[in-house]
């Protein structure tokens, strides 16, 4: 049988961590944690839990400090909390409300209350992350839309600010699409950008890499901790993909196939780079390679424009 999601207890009482696991394993996968910290790592990591069961009586740490500070977090602040305390006076259950815990169950517990509890936190989750899965992804395209672009962007900077890397930009615009909306219909241009998107989704393989529409017949790729060079070859695998598709493209001025054009930025973070900026300078290359005859890639890096390394048409294109 399939598990239902993932759950995290924390507790310091070895007892009741192996009680409340053979309660739940055979519906859940279960992670367990003995101090604040283990906990606060566990919940950061690439197997992160879908809900955490908290003690509050821990040395170091105790439960709401724990609780605060998952609640600080962006990585870890989504995570439900439930409370599972021996501690039963109305303002400790208050305070833990408070803290953004949602739900308190007092010990001794009765197990087919706890799991009732579990399961309807679990099933609230669920819901929560498939309404912010829709809200993230561009309904046609099924990458991410404009909203998620604007929100990994802003947080790629700062963490390459922090960490002093490189971020790169690809934009990417569709040539001629609004003569190929025109000459094959709406319905047809629609299934156009499911194509370039599907094309960028194989392109761009990293997991912290981000595809998204930019919005019309325009898509944007961020590529953290990369630089011109790697940005570059990235283009380039776009550009070579999107030749292969062969996507009929009769109104276009320069090639009987569906081409695209593209302005690459990369640079190093400094605290006074915002994202306006990066997408200003790839905005920028992005015109110029339109204006100099499209099908094409150029590339901008701070303080270099790299006009000489402006890459040609595609020698498929015509084929």
């Amino acid at each position: 049988m399939d598990k239902a999601g993932r759950i995290l207890i924390v507790d310091d009482e070895p007892q009741n961590i192996k009680v409340l696991a053979q309660l739940l394993r055979p519906n859940y996968q279960v992670m367990a944690a003995k101090s604040g910290e283990v906990a606060l790592t566990a919940a950061r990591g690439p197997q992160a839990p879908d809900l955490i069961l908290l003690d509050i009586l821990m040395p170091e740490m105790d439960g709401y400090a724990v609780c605060r500070r998952l609640k600080e977090d962006t990585g870890t602040m989504h995570i439900p909390v439930i409370f599972l305390s021996a501690l039963d006076a109305p303002d400790e259950e208050a305070r833990g409300f408070e803290l953004g815990a949602v739900d308190y169950i007092k010990k001794p517990f009765h197990p087919v209350i706890v799991s009732a509890r579990i399961k309807t936190h679990m099933q609230l989750k669920r819901k929560s992350d498939l309404l912010e899965i829709m809200a993230a992804v561009d309904g046609l395209t099924e990458i991410a839309n404009r909203r998620s672009f604007d929100l990994a962007i802003e947080k790629e900077i700062r963490r390459a600010e922090r960490n002093r890397t490189i971020l790169s930009l690809i934009l990417i615009d569709i040539d001629f699409f609004k003569k190929y909306n025109d000459h094959y219909g709406h319905a047809t241009g629609d299934d156009c950008l499911r194509k370039i998107a599907g094309v960028l989704k194989k392109s761009v393989r990293r997991p912290f890499d981000l595809a998204a529409r930019y919005g019309g017949e325009e898509f944007a790729v961020i590529l953290p901790e990369t630089d011109g060079s790697g940005a570059l070859y990235v283009a380039e695998s776009i550009q070579q993909a999107v030749a292969e598709a062969k996507i009929p493209h009769a109104a276009s001025g320069i090639c009987p196939y569906v081409s695209v054009s593209m302005g690459v930025m990369s640079t190093k973070i400094t605290a006074s780079i915002l994202p306006e900026h990066l997408i200003r300078q790839a905005d920028t290359a992005l015109y110029r390679a339109k204006q100099q005859g499209r099908n094409q890639i150029c590339c901008q890096e701070r303080n270099k424009d790299r006009k000489n390394g402006k890459i040609p048409p595609n020698s498929d294109c015509g084929r």
